[in-house]
């Protein structure tokens, strides 16, 4: 089809000898594109950072690694896999004097001296050859050439839900706006030279109270957009009880910790208060929070409403304005019922924004959050990435499914050593990587969902001071995140959709700068290139490693799975201790304090669904997202032979067994589900929903009961008739009534 170009043997082709050269970035800097600044007139200063140091005190990310401080493992991944590289390093060794000592016992003195000259020439001249051959491996260039490109066609006209207000004066200062010194004051702190694009559509229309719907490519001060206004309606107006009247949700814990950050600094010389409640971090300390009333809440939705439903004097009827940071994540099917129980709590006479790099325009989704007569500020189009990335993509043929790690650690240790991040599709993936990059001598840190919240902190933190070289991350470190240096990303598979392409490779290029993307394309993922091709505004460029280097690669990998099974071992081992003595100090704590503990812990936390009701949920959500290439017994039973027949995976077939698994037990549970259930006379008693909260229940009179009472015992005892006692306790009611029990019967 064309899509990825490659290069036959006897073509040649342009050679990128320095991928990682500056001559590039400023080619890609210089390059006059639609709407586009030079370095001179950015939106930007040129001394301009993302500032994590907050005024009269330490920084959000300080914070909550202190609130986390003390529940760290024992080892780190990385002190593991350097024990097993050490340990490879001293067999080797010993393996070597092993044999020079076989060696000294077969020949006599003279001919051991000559020996040993001869083997140490030969060692070295052996040594020398390999380090050779490594360098030439090492300084082979790639190839990349430009891609041709396709212009994509132009869009339906929005719908008329939105009022169209994506026009903006392109003048417009910071002093233009009408803002309160305090936040003029703060904006001049943090380094802003003068607003972006959506910023200067957002602000004036989020000063009039109307709901806004903005999309805007990554890195372009979003958050700063919503903020403003929210800040600025708070200084005008100065609340007179202590309530929450700003709702902030965000997808992850993490976006949700630099949102906290930026709306610290920027309300630093104001007196509004500020609230972080996320997944991870402690639950006693956000109540604490909650119930002083700050002005500003940034939530997860979990998290969110499990205060909602446990924390009795916090509620959300005083929110006067509702924001969406990445809210078509928001509004998708994973977080469906969670926005929907947040919403009902919500107050109905409110503001809502949302905002995101890749918003959708379906009319459903924006109905759902009650939207009245909102504005639509589309600054970029849902598929444009940042104006200063070039994307380059490697293209993985049909047989060669099993190169992919082969060629991400060819790229890593030839091309891009530092300021990466690695994305791949599942977190057995990211660990894999981690391993394996470790073990070849790389500095690398992981960050994904398996991990505990000090671990993803402490892994950004790291990657944030360049302590590490390489970030390996799921798609929870997709969204919003700006991280200061990201030069390349690189996905090791294509993800889900366009959307999520657009937010992983936003994490570079971010605040007017250069970065780079690398995609690995296998021939499933094509229609997906071809609409990326097709969006984007810059010339695509396709990078072709040459073939022994990556045959030279595979290899080291394949020596390296001993190693790899090590450190997992050593993982494993650790797991089980720290699940032991956690046993250990429960029953000691138990001994000692008696009863005292379960006591003092209260009631059991409450959720909106049951638990059937989660899984349930969660299972159907999976589905839809597994590729069920292998539906079928006749596929499915190969697959499991051939499984059984090979003592080891390759990384492909890994993957594709764990979604499998998750597959067969997706299709038992809807089996049982579908089975007809058995006749009966009376259909079955269905155990009423507990509702939340602890609530007396009334007792009800002996008549009551017995006239409500629709049980099989009392069904039974109905038909028997009244038993003896029934009919002497009657006969003394009657007696005191002064009535006759035989001419008056119960029933």
């Amino acid at each position: 089809l064309g899509l990825v170009g490659t290069i036959a043997e006897g073509d040649v082709g342009p050679v990128d000898p320095e991928s990682g050269s500056s001559e590039d970035e400023e080619e890609l800097r210089r390059a006059p594109g639609p709407g586009r600044r030079g370095p001179t007139g950015g939106d930007f200063s040129a001394a301009f950072v993302f500032g994590e140091a907050e005024a009269g005190g330490e920084g959000a990310w300080a914070a909550a690694l202190r609130q986390l401080r003390g529940k760290r493992a024992a080892t780190t991944l990385d002190e593991k896999i350097e024990k097993v590289r050490q340990k490879r390093k001293f067999q080797e060794r010993e393996a070597k004097q092993a044999k020079a000592r076989d060696k000294e016992t077969e020949d006599n003195q003279t001919k051991k001296r000559e020996c040993e000259d001869f083997s140490r020439d030969e060692e070295e001249d052996v040594e020398s050859q390999y380090s050779l051959d490594d360098e030439i491996i090492f300084t082979k260039a790639d190839t990349v050439k430009v891609k041709e490109q396709r212009r994509l066609k132009k869009g339906e006209e929005a719908e008329s839900f939105f009022e169209d207000a994506s026009q903006y004066d392109d003048n417009l200062l910071f002093q233009d706006m009408n803002l309160s010194r305090p936040l003029l004051k703060a904006i001049t702190a943090l380094g802003f030279k003068q607003p972006t694009p959506i910023q200067k559509a957002c602000i004036p229309v989020g000063l009039l109270g109307k709901d806004i719907c903005a999309c805007a490519a990554t890195g372009t001060g979003k958050t700063a957009a919503f903020i403003l206004p929210v800040l600025e309606r708070l200084i005008y107006k100065p609340r007179q009880a202590p309530i929450t009247r700003v709702l902030v949700l965000v997808p992850t814990r993490e976006l949700g910790i630099q949102v906290h950050s930026v709306t610290k600094q920027l309300a630093q010389f104001s007196s509004v208060t500020t609230c972080l409640a996320v997944g991870g971090l402690d639950v006693k300390t956000q109540e604490a929070a909650l119930r002083s009333g700050p002005d500003i809440l940034i939530a997860t939705p979990g998290r969110l409403i499990d205060h909602l439903h446990n924390c009795p004097s916090f509620h959300l009827s005083s929110v006067e304005v509702l924001i969406l940071d990445e809210a078509d994540r928001m509004l998708d099917e994973y977080f469906e019922e969670q926005m929907k129980e947040i919403i009902r709590l919500c107050s109905n006479h409110r503001q809502t924004m949302l905002f995101s790099a890749t918003m959708t325009e379906e009319v459903k989704d924006l109905a759902s959050v009650s939207l009245k007569n909102p504005v639509r500020i589309f600054v970029n189009s849902n598929t444009d990435v940042a104006p200063f990335l070039r994307q380059e993509f490697i293209r993985i043929r049909p047989n060669r499914e099993g190169d992919r790690e082969a060629i991400v650690s060819a790229l890593l240790t030839r091309t891009f050593p530092d300021h990466v991040m690695l994305f791949t599709q599942t977190k057995k993936q990211a660990h894999r990587m981690h391993i394996l990059l470790g073990l070849m001598g790389l500095r690398v840190g992981e960050l994904h969902g398996n991990l505990s919240q000090a671990q993803r902190l402490e892994a950004l933190r790291r990657f944030k001071d360049e302590q590490i070289d390489i970030l390996v991350a799921t798609d929870v470190a997709a969204r919003g995140l700006d991280i200061e240096g990201v030069k390349t990303v690189i996905n090791f598979t294509m993800p889900n959709t366009t959307k999520h392409y657009v937010h992983r490779v936003g994490r570079t290029a971010r605040a007017g700068r250069a970065g780079r993307s690398v995609s690995l394309v296998g021939e499933e993922e094509r229609k997906m290139l071809k609409d990326i091709v097709k969006a984007a505004k810059t010339p695509v460029k396709a990078r072709i490693l040459p073939q022994d280097v990556i045959l030279k690669f595979r290899e080291k990998i394949e020596n390296l799975e001993k190693d790899v099974y090590a450190v997992l071992c050593l993982e494993r081992e650790e797991r089980e201790m720290q699940q032991s003595e956690a046993q250990i100090n429960r029953a000691k704590k138990q001994l000692e304090t008696g009863k005292q503990e379960t006591v003092g812990e209260g009631l059991e936390r409450s959720w909106f669904q049951t638990r059937e009701e989660r899984k349930k949920e969660k299972l159907a959500k999976a589905l839809q997202e597994f590729d069920l290439a292998l539906r079928g017994k006749k596929k499915r039973k190969k697959f499991m032979q051939d499984r059984q027949k090979k003592a080891q995976m390759t990384p492909e077939e890994r993957s594709q067994f764990e979604i499998l698994k998750s597959q067969m037990y997706a299709e038992r549970l809807a089996k049982r589900n579908r089975r007809a259930k058995r006749a009966r006379v009376l259909p079955e008693e269905e155990p009423a929903a507990v509702p939340a909260g602890p609530k007396w229940k009334k007792k009800l009179s002996v008549f009551d009961e017995e006239l409500t009472n629709t049980s099989r015992k009392a069904l039974k005892q109905y038909r028997a008739g009244p038993s003896f006692e029934d009919r002497k306790r009657l006969g003394m009611a009657q007696h005191r009534k002064g009535g006759n029990f035989k001419s008056k019967s119960r029933y």
